[in-house]
């Protein structure tokens, strides 16, 4: 059976995977969003933080029956930073957000951007083979820093990998790694932007791993010779292909092998995992007030955010 993600939680990850606020130096600050409460210590190592809290939850009836029923919440979003420029770009950064995600709050999105092979979240491997290996296989070899910038956006910079032994496919893998339980996942699409050559014909096909079947499924296939969007999605058994771990595995090769002479070429361009989530499905700012604290020092910068979310469900669970 399904759970519903705590609302908490849901906004946690929005706001900490959308964030982004540049200093006066051009670098990027570093936020900690989290649940509450705040820690003067973390900004020995932070810019600024934002913390979560659940004020009020209240339920409503739909219908007469009481069969229907919306969820009402009550958030509590507070902005601390010791510098007052970084906590007004912060408050800038959660309005944008909400207001971008209104009306997805429990949709993330998994991408490569900033990804290189310190990172211990996202990863990316190539290999040439005869056959689609298993995720764990010894063969696969994982992308340079400088491939994995290549695929941080979708920019027409392409990563690539050509494999030239007759029969044999060139592939990629892509690991991402899902924050949310399990268990509270209720759709996920896969998309591959790229495309293959080989001299049997263009192509690329992609599919997901079951880590309970141990095997390749779900195949989807594109047929151009230039950068095109194909994508899988899973709306069933979901906790068949996200593992133990919490990782989904997304397996791309050329549709046709090399010749032995004419090499089989793969072009990744980009790759994405949206993951959609049981719980809120609306969410939006009430209002917002300063609260800074100029009593002590150094001066802690402080916005207080009231957020209200919404989620319907009934008898047999969430919609």
């Amino acid at each position: 059976m399904s759970e519903v993600e705590n609302p908490v939680d849901t906004v946690v990850r929005l706001l900490s995977k959308n964030m982004w606020v540049v200093k006066e130096d051009g670098s990027l600050a570093s936020i900690l969003v989290s649940r509450e409460w705040y820690d003067r210590e973390l900004f020995k190592n932070y810019d600024g933080q934002i913390t979560v809290g659940l004020s009020e939850s209240r339920d409503t009836k739909i219908d007469m029956s009481g069969r229907l029923r919306r969820r009402i919440g009550s958030l509590r979003v507070n902005v601390w930073s010791q510098d007052i420029l970084t906590r007004q770009k912060m408050v800038e950064e959660v309005n944008r957000i909400v207001r971008q995600n209104r009306n997805k709050p429990n949709e993330t999105l998994y991408y490569f951007r900033g990804v290189g092979q310190a990172s211990g979240t996202h990863k990316a491997y190539s290999v040439g083979a005869s056959a689609e290996l298993a995720p764990g296989h010894a063969n696969w070899v994982e992308l340079s820093d400088l491939d994995y910038q290549k695929i941080w956006y979708s920019d027409d910079n392409r990563h690539s990998k050509s494999h030239n032994i007759n029969g044999e496919y060139a592939l990629m893998l892509f690991r991402f790694k899902i924050d949310s339980r399990e268990k509270t996942v209720k759709k996920v699409v896969l998309a591959f932007e790229g495309y293959g050559t080989a001299p049997a014909g263009n192509g690329v096909t992609i599919k997901v791993w079951n880590h309970a079947a141990l095997a390749w499924q779900n195949a989807q296939q594109g047929t151009g010779g230039a950068d095109e969007t194909i994508s899988i999605t899973l709306t069933s058994s979901l906790t068949d292909y996200i593992d133990d771990s919490g990782y989904v595995w997304l397996l791309a090769r050329t549709t046709n092998p090399s010749d032995g002479t004419t090499p089989a070429i793969l072009h990744c361009d980009y790759v994405s995992c949206t993951v959609t989530v049981n719980g809120i499905t609306y969410l939006d700012v009430v209002s917002f007030r300063d609260a800074d604290r100029v009593d002590v020092k150094p001066f802690i910068f402080r916005t207080e955010f009231t957020l209200k979310s919404w989620s319907f469900e009934d008898i047999g669970g969430v919609f």
